[in-house]
């Protein structure tokens, strides 16, 4: 699981979400969650930043530990 992932799981956890509504709703694909999650690849920095807007949190806290 990359650590973006986790961060992420974190933030969807705190607003009682599913990964299929955040994808949706940021316009990103569940299977690219689910590859982050797997660790097959990292996320891209637009996907960070679509991310980040989301939750209203910096960059940064997607960066950290990865």
């Amino acid at each position: 699981m990359t650590a973006t992932y986790a961060k992420f799981a974190e933030l969807r956890d705190a607003i009682g979400k599913t990964d299929r509504a955040i994808a949706t709703e940021i316009g990103i694909s569940e299977n690219t969650l689910y590859d982050w999650k797997a660790g097959r690849y990292k996320p891209k920095l637009d996907k960070i930043k679509k991310l980040a807007d989301y939750f209203g949190v910096s960059i940064e806290a997607f960066l950290e530990d990865t």
